[in-house]
């Protein structure tokens, strides 16, 4: 547990139009440990899903993350 996490962004449509959900994945017991809701996809969605799961979780060190998917603004690598 909280030895390889992922994330992934999906949208999903409501009475109030698009919106967009990241989360982050635990794969080891795939459970979300993180995500967000946002009417736009900006790369702060992502970072807003990583910051409440490592906050949740708190994760040793050697924690590896890999994305399912290309985050908006290039600011992950």
């Amino acid at each position: 547990m909280n030895q390889v996490w992922t994330s992934d962004i999906t949208y999903l449509w409501t009475d109030e139009g698009w919106l967009y959900l990241a989360i982050v994945l635990d794969l080891f017991n795939r459970e979300v440990v993180g995500w967000s809701l946002k009417p736009r996809m900006t790369a702060d969605i992502v970072t807003d899903a990583l910051t409440m799961a490592w906050f949740r979780k708190r994760p040793a060190p050697g924690l590896t993350r890999t994305t399912g998917c290309r985050p908006a603004g290039g600011r992950h690598r």
